[in-house]
């Protein structure tokens, strides 16, 4: 696929299943929805000041970021191998995997921030070298550093489509929060000119509501693209699709040679 081939791909598989995918990164999100609503009075009760409050949101985020991303890799695998799924059957499949997932998703976050921290250019290239740990990690059941290898093996020569498709689904994201997040905004900023402060927890409410809104609606995207990139170099670099379907025959052969072996 070329990459233009590829982004449709992507939308046209969010349009077919766009409930599966929404229940997908819902579920997660549900928490950060929880958290969000009672963001005040948690924080007053752990004692943290702002600094700590944003760590540990950036930190949950992270999280269940994670949790989402592991079960709609696995969404995306079993739609590209014509086999039926759902919200549940996602998550049951990679219920193994969501703590070497989280643990990888936090080494990437960490070192790809640290990276751009200190050094931005480098920053971006391990986000780019390990744009395909989850997918590895999910449907070849690797390790984390075998994982964090074969997501840089596999992007090698490809990295400036993976920018593209970061690029691409990071500005979507983004103009869908500012989209939903504009209403509310406003209506914050018209409640501090006219004093009513008895509005605020109904607009921190508002604006949790569309956040989690949104983040259902755009956090997706990347994760279908990228599955898809998985596939499709593979393909490339492993003839990918002739394998499986030479397993596939294989498993047909030898189920079919069972009744003769037995009448025999």
């Amino acid at each position: 696929m070329t990459t233009g081939e590829l982004l449709d791909r992507t939308f046209a598989l969010y349009r077919e299943h766009f409930g599966l995918f929404f229940g997908i990164t819902a579920l997660p999100h549900l928490f950060s929805f929880a958290l969000g609503l009672f963001a005040n009075p948690l924080r007053i009760y752990l004692g943290l000041n702002f600094l700590g409050w944003v760590w540990l949101g950036a930190l949950i985020s992270v999280l269940v970021g994670a949790v989402a991303h592991a079960a709609t890799v696995m969404a995306v695998s079993e739609i590209y191998l014509d086999r039926t799924t759902g919200v549940i059957d996602a998550y049951s499949k990679v219920q193994f995997n969501i703590v070497g997932v989280i643990l990888l998703s936090l080494l990437v976050a960490m070192g790809a921030g640290l990276g751009a921290f200190f050094f931005v250019v480098p920053g971006i290239l391990l986000a780019l070298k390990w744009s395909l740990v989850v997918p590895v990690a999910v449907l070849e059941d690797q390790g984390i550093i075998d994982s964090m290898s074969r997501s840089a093996s596999l992007t090698k020569g490809y990295r400036w489509r993976v920018f593209v498709i970061w690029i691409l689904f990071f500005a979507l994201s983004l103009s869908m929060t500012l989209l939903f997040q504009w209403p509310v905004q406003i209506a914050t900023a018209s409640a501090i000119t006219h004093h009513a402060r008895y509005l605020f927890p109904w607009l921190n409410a508002a604006s949790t509501l569309l956040k989690f809104i949104s983040a259902c609606l755009a956090g997706p995207l990347a994760t279908i693209a990228f599955s898809l990139l998985y596939y499709d170099l593979r393909v490339r670099k492993e003839a990918f699709d002739l394998q499986y379907m030479m397993d596939a025959l294989d498993s047909m052969a030898s189920s079919s040679a069972q009744p003769s072996s037995v009448l025999t």
